[in-house]
């Protein structure tokens, strides 16, 4: 209780500094995050170059109705938070090996400003206003780690290793449950136990991301995205098997092991939560849909749970003034299935259905709470384009990009140069077919970026296509440029 108060102390006091400063220049802090390979990086760098070139955004009433005047890049607002490297992702797109660029590795931060005029009729005579977006893009593992805060090292063991003992992590968990037979929680601390246990729990936590199982729910998740803590002795600890009626005994592997996992989540976990997460006004969770629903229904059980699990530790609500001072809260959180372009527009509907009933549960505890929530299909970059392939008879519904080089579907292997039709199947218009793990596989091609025409090596001239990229901005910014 008494380091309840004092991490809400620390909250109200970041408050009223973040809202003095808000006073004096309006700015949202946008949270960006997803799993690993959710397209966080593409998402972020395809919205702020739709925003300062030009893109066609419809939905997004403040663009479409002609009232940004401009929105442009500004310096690093925070000194501690390295820059979102922009420059380099958007050459990385465009250039002449254009590739996708590399994904979220560590907390990073971009401001863009937008001048805009207000929506009324006398708003619009009046100086242009300003609204400075900082950006905050954090890999979506760290965010599993924040329901940490509220665990003991005792309910965090039991917990994993209960969850390791289930279909489908049981498969993959069996060298550390052999490791575990052979260890003694109460025997005297050794450095190179506590290290071989954290390798081989490591180890088995990334098979279990991997995209034939695809599970979503892998705390710590700083043991898959270390960031600028790789080899630290923060990250050598593992769940013991421990016996809840013996105390812990000092000098032993159990209390090495408890200290590690307390330090993680004072030095690491609460840190994180208190000066980034807590500040944030808005924030989009980057959901890679398609590949949980390919991997079946374990794996959709399992997105549903991280999902539920994480948006309980989110500070949501209104952010009337008078709460601000006493600390932000995230007033709207839009749920975002993304890689949209990998299916034909047929499914795009049914693929928010599903995401929506997998964040059924999480999004009716935030709206209680009084926070917004949206749920949108979307491509921040469009890859493919559609046609209808004539085929024995039979019109299909496919989509046409470059595959990356080395993709491959039954017989056919792409060399990354040529265009290509594919067939990518049908998702069910009921979500709880899908989520049962009952509807079609959908086949995956990772494609190349898409070419921008008459556009230079930093993609000036035409902005890349997307799916729904102007709907999300219009939920996530537009009250705030009315």
């Amino acid at each position: 209780m008494f380091q309840s108060i004092i991490d809400e102390t620390r909250i109200a006091l970041g408050g009223i500094r973040d809202f003095a400063r808000s006073f004096a220049e309006p700015t949202l802090r946008l949270g960006v995050t997803g799993l690993s390979k959710s397209g966080k990086t593409v998402f972020i760098t395809a919205l702020v170059h739709n925003l300062i070139h030009g893109g066609r955004l419809p939905m997004f009433s403040a663009y479409s109705g002609h009232r940004i005047a401009r929105a442009y890049l500004e310096p690093q607002p925070d000194f501690e938070l390295p820059r979102f490297a922009y420059e380099a992702h958007l050459e990385t797109l465009t250039s002449a090996d254009r590739d996708w660029p590399e994904g979220t590795k560590r907390l990073s931060q971009l401001r863009l400003t937008i001048e805009y005029m207000g929506e009324g009729l006398f708003s619009r005579d009046s100086v242009a206003r300003r609204l400075s977006i900082d950006i905050i893009d954090y890999p979506g593992e760290w965010l599993l780690d924040l329901p940490l805060m509220n665990l003991t090292y005792a309910e965090w063991s039991a917990s994993m290793l209960g969850a390791s003992r289930r279909a489908p992590r049981l498969a993959f968990a069996e060298p550390y449950h052999r490791f575990l037979a052979a260890l003694d929680p109460s025997a005297p601390r050794d450095e190179l136990q506590a290290q071989k246990a954290a390798q081989i729990f490591t180890a088995y936590l990334s098979r279990c991301r991997a995209d034939d199982v695809a599970l979503s729910a892998l705390a710590p998740g700083r043991f898959l995205m270390p960031g600028d803590l790789q080899g630290s002795p923060l990250l050598t600890f593992a769940p013991l098997e421990l016996d809840q009626a013996r105390k812990t005994r000092r000098g032993s592997l159990h209390a090495l092991m408890e200290r590690r996992y307390d330090a993680y989540v004072d030095h690491v976990v609460k840190p994180f939560f208190l000066n980034h997460f807590a500040r944030l006004d808005r924030q989009i969770v980057l959901v890679d849909v398609l590949s949980a629903l390919n991997a079946g229904e374990d794996a959709v059980d399992d997105l549903k749970a991280a999902l539920t699990s994480v948006l309980s530790i989110y500070r949501q609500g209104s952010n009337a003034w008078a709460r601000q001072v006493l600390g932000r809260r995230i007033d709207r959180i839009l749920f975002a299935a993304t890689k949209a372009d990998q299916l034909h527009h047929s499914s795009h509907d049914p693929l928010e259905a599903i995401l929506a009933s997998i964040v059924k549960d999480a999004s009716a505890q935030a709206e209680f709470r009084g926070a917004r929530i949206d749920v949108s299909a979307l491509a921040a970059i469009r890859a493919t384009r559609e046609a209808t392939v004539k085929q024995r008879g039979e019109e299909l519904a496919c989509i046409v990009g470059v595959p990356k080089k080395g993709e491959k579907i039954g017989a056919s292997l792409f060399d990354g140069e040529t265009e290509a039709a594919i067939f990518p199947g049908d998702l069910p218009e009921n979500p709880e077919i899908a989520n049962h793990g009952a509807g079609p596989k959908v086949r995956f091609v990772r494609f190349r970026p898409p070419l921008l025409p008459g556009g230079s090596q930093l993609g000036l001239g035409p902005s890349f296509p997307h799916i729904r990229l102007d709907r999300a901005l219009e939920f996530l910014l537009g009250d705030r440029l009315a």
